[in-house]
């Protein structure tokens, strides 16, 4: 297969039932729709580490977060990691021939970093304005500047649903949309792409463009799920003191339902705008006539609340922060129907290569997904892994270990609104045990390899000449092959 093109196109922070495809019945969505009618919609997809960088290294490298070390926004890959043994699929990728290009938001350190991309067109995040990026150039040359939800009017009674100043075409999905339609126009190399296309929305500020700000009637949107009191107040603290920070500025202490619904149809004018840009891409390929030569992959790096559990943007275990959207298009353009196998955002790398013909190494994580044809094993179990949490999940149930000491477990077919924590009764001890031992089993697993780099030897030094002489010097760093 490795003559057809990769395009994976990942806004940043979409849940699924915001997308008529994934059932939500006060939005259409028929160009992402249109992508899961000619392909394989996964229901139960999740990010195992659903923050921004986390989640994108999961996919960078297809390691978990412990064995990257990445556990949260604050992180990135050592320097050296080829001399580790770790490759970026991109880097992967080119053995079979294929042109690499990144377009749009990234979250690389430093943000202009190539990571194995031939090509490269970078639109960063909505919260970072002093990144001179291409798209700080395109705003510069119409004399128009990145801006802060906070210059926006009613951005803190609003708890940041705003409308944007700049029209839809100088916002920032629509010149990521352009550039990759752009891309995907002036593309004459003999050689197939992989092309990622990251999307800054619907990502916080909740700040449509004026042409879909009054979209929809915040009265129209689904109810925020209630807080449970007592069950995570340590985790609702935390989320209420990080937005309080620079770069959202938003006090959640007090978050009342007209907020969270006005929040809701900001959103929601947020995922109309990218659906259009999807479409825009779409028809790229059709007119290139690419469309029936390329595999279209769409997924998200993580949800978001929307005042779910009483909380904002993501980071958490819980079905609103940590399921996500999951489509793939063959190039046949035939249905393939709907997966409900536990699959897992990490599992596109591997599923990218194998399309490409490169058989993925043999110490990544993740696995290739199912329904396409590609020899893959069915998990019994999901691990979510963070800085700040730990997560074992079987598809039904759900144990959640946070730092901050609150422990969750949820059975999803009776409770799937995560309401009543399991753990507060007398009768869970054999399913938590169950999934505790599980967890730790891959916890240890995964810390253990990821100081791979210091190991010294794998087989015994007591017999090695080598070793006994003045001078011997370890190999550092050790790859993470055996």
């Amino acid at each position: 297969m490795n003559d057809l093109n990769l395009l994976f196109i990942m806004p940043d922070q979409l849940r699924p039932d915001f997308l008529s495809c994934y059932g939500a019945d006060f939005i259409e969505t028929p160009n992402i729709d249109s992508i899961a009618d000619q392909g394989v919609l996964y229901e139960n997809a999740y990010s195992t580490s659903p923050v921004c960088v986390a989640a994108r290294h999961n996919l960078l490298t297809g390691l978990n977060s412990i064995r990257t070390g990445v556990l949260g926004n604050g992180q990135f890959l050592r320097p050296d990691y080829n001399e580790c043994g770790m490759h970026t699929w991109p880097e992967l990728i080119e053995s079979a021939g294929y042109r690499s290009a990144a377009i749009g938001k990234m979250h690389f350190y430093p943000w202009d970093a190539s990571m194995g991309f031939h090509d490269r067109v970078v639109c960063e995040d909505k919260r970072w304005l002093y990144i001179e990026d291409d798209y700080f150039e395109y705003l510069d040359q119409r004399g128009l500047r990145k801006l802060h939800g906070d210059e926006h009017h009613g951005y803190h009674e609003n708890k940041g649903a705003v409308v944007h100043q700049h029209s839809f075409s100088d916002s920032w999905d629509y010149f990521v949309g352009a550039e990759a339609a752009k891309y995907i126009h002036s593309y004459e190399d003999s050689q197939p792409f992989a092309m990622m296309v990251g999307l800054p929305g619907p990502h916080c500020p909740y700040d449509p463009s004026s042409e879909y700000a009054d979209y929809f009637n915040p009265e129209d949107m689904p109810k925020a799920i209630p807080e449970v009191l007592d069950d995570h107040p340590l985790l609702t603290l935390q989320n209420i003191q990080g937005n309080k920070r620079p770069w959202n500025g938003v006090d959640y202490s007090e978050f009342t339902d007209h907020q969270k619904a006005k929040i809701r149809a900001h959103y929601a004018g947020l995922v109309k705008q990218i659906d259009h840009i999807i479409g825009e891409i779409i028809k790229a390929l059709n007119d290139q006539g690419k469309l029936d030569k390329t595999v279209i992959i769409f997924s998200s790096d993580h949800g978001d609340y929307l005042g779910d559990h009483n909380l904002i943007g993501k980071g958490h275990f819980f079905e609103s922060s940590c399921h996500i959207p999951l489509i793939v298009r063959l190039p046949d353009g035939e249905k393939k129907g709907t997966n409900t196998d536990l699959v897992a955002l990490g599992d596109i790398t591997p599923t990218m290569l194998r399309m490409a013909g490169v058989s993925p190494p043999n110490y990544m994580d993740f696995q290739p997904l199912p329904s396409l044809g590609i020899e893959t094993d069915k998990r019994d179990y999901l691990y979510g892994m963070m800085g700040g949490g730990w997560m074992c999940f079987d598809g039904r149930w759900k144990l959640c270990k946070y730092l901050t000491g609150e422990h969750l477990l949820f059975d999803l077919y009776e409770d799937p609104a995560e309401q009543n924590n399991l753990l507060k009764r007398n009768d869970s001890g054999v399913v938590y045990q169950r999934l505790d031992s599980a967890l730790t089993t891959e916890i240890m697993r995964s810390v253990e390899a990821s100081h791979r780099d210091k190991v010294v030897y794998d087989s015994d030094l007591s017999g090695d000449i080598a070793f006994g002489k003045k001078g011997w010097k370890r190999p550092y760093p050790n790859s993470l092959l055996n």
